[in-house]
């Protein structure tokens, strides 16, 4: 039995807990267990801490997806062990991606990948992949290259280079995907803040600058962080997984495709064709389709998941701590230390787990703060001693003995404990 064809695009998120399922699922298409798994290193090869991305990786696969993956071992001509440095893979990392049913790359530089790919047997071995059984799954970075035109993200938005494309594997058009595609990761990114950083840090205006440097058939097709697009080739049909959607844009006109859509897999490149956008060739889940991206919408997330959870997590700190709920608050802290735990194997390099610990830190300072000045109610701590002088009150009153009533009172009023007498007998108060 053959194995499945599958070709994954994730925009992000590619080894954070948000991407474990979509990875488990892609296994279980191998009956779970693949016949050899590959991480392709090169798109991040040329980086100082190359070993310790390919090491978190590793882990996570191992320990979250239940999957043992190995390096390709293909760094290219900058890798940082000079006796790695080639602009062909060695034979060893050849036969480990021919013969690997599971082949997987994600973070790093666009351009650095090509550059090394390009003229190499990676694109025919890949082509290959999808053509005779396997499943490709290239995430951020890597997503970009395999598109026909690809975008050189560090050079423009980092570097200040010129706008202008790479031109990419393009993988898509010989499986009939669609000609002229540019893939785009971190479609709906918003890590800006006060700046557009949609389309992989471009921005709109950026972006709509590029695209008229395309050809004008060319088209986009965006895929949101900690989302999967998943092609099945042999069922001809195609899926969309994950927390965002996938976007169809050609020029001015947008549409979008939410997780849970389910379509023939020909349905992107039919709606880039189709300029009044209409859908009748999409086959989406019953509950959700492809939408127009004009149409009103629920707004976009503007933050991280982690960052999401930790925000999450503080409102419940803040709950707790005020409803003194000592317990509570320490299951707060807990659960989000165990948040970034489990976001430690992200090999997506941003600050968001910095952050996420900032968060955590000024939990435990507040944790500390409200334990100085003790977290038990006082009424509860008061309630005793409390109580029996205004049953002392009561007793003084009924043998007449009023002055000594009226002491009793006045010193507990000067403790800060206000007595209000009702037909139902005396109630107290703590004063702030």
């Amino acid at each position: 039995m053959s194995a499945p064809r599958l070709l994954v695009i994730m925009g992000s998120g590619e080894t954070a807990p948000t991407m474990v399922t979509p990875h488990r699922e892609i296994v279980a298409r191998f009956g779970g267990n693949p016949s050899g798994a590959v991480l392709l290193d090169t798109p991040y090869g040329f980086q100082e801490n190359a070993a310790e991305i390919s090491t978190r990786a590793i882990d996570y696969f191992a320990k979250r997806v239940q999957l043992s993956i190995e390096v390709a071992g293909f760094p290219g001509p900058l890798a940082v062990d000079p006796r790695e440095r080639s602009v062909q893979p060695t034979a060893a990392a050849l036969a480990r991606l021919r013969t690997a049913s599971f082949v997987f790359s994600g973070p790093g530089s666009p351009t650095y990948a090509l550059s090394t790919w390009r003229g190499s047997v990676v694109p025919e071995a890949l082509a290959d992949k999808l053509t005779q059984g396997g499943a490709v799954i290239f995430a951020s970075a890597a997503a970009v290259t395999i598109g026909r035109y690809a975008l050189p993200v560090y050079e423009i938005y980092k570097v200040g280079h010129p706008i202008h494309w790479l031109d990419g594997l393009d993988l898509l058009t010989p499986l009939g995907l669609g000609a002229n595609c540019v893939v785009i990761p971190h479609y709906d990114n918003a890590e800006g803040g006060t700046h557009d950083t949609r389309f992989c840090y471009m921005g709109e205006r950026r972006l709509r600058a590029m695209e008229d440097m395309l050809p004008a058939d060319a088209w986009v097709l965006g895929v949101d962080e900690h989302t999967a697009l998943v092609f099945d080739l042999d069922a001809r049909t195609a899926s969309v997984a994950g927390r965002g959607g996938v976007t169809v844009r050609r020029r001015d006109h947008s549409q979008v495709f939410p997780a849970g859509t389910r379509v023939p897999f020909t349905a992107f490149a039919e709606a880039a064709r189709d300029e009044a956008h209409q859908t009748a060739a999409a086959t989406p889940a019953p509950s959700e389709g492809p939408r127009d991206a004009m149409e009103p919408a629920e707004a976009a997330p503007t933050r991280s998941p982690l960052l999401g959870e930790a925000a999450r997590l503080e409102q419940g700190f803040a709950g707790a701590l005020a409803a003194r709920r000592s317990a509570d608050a320490v299951e707060a802290i807990l659960n989000l230390d165990r948040a970034i735990l489990d976001w430690s194997a992200d090999t997506l390099q941003t600050d968001e787990p910095d952050r996420a610990r900032a968060v955590l830190h000024s939990l435990v300072h507040r944790l500390g703060e409200a334990a100085s000045q003790g977290l038990r109610d006082p009424k509860e701590l008061l309630a005793p001693l409390v109580e029996g002088l205004i049953k002392l009150r009561a007793e003084l009153r009924t043998e007449k003995a009023y002055a000594l009533a009226d002491r009793v009172r006045d010193r507990l009023i000067a403790a800060g404990i206000e007595l209000r007498d009702t037909a139902d007998g005396t109630v107290w108060t703590l004063r702030s």
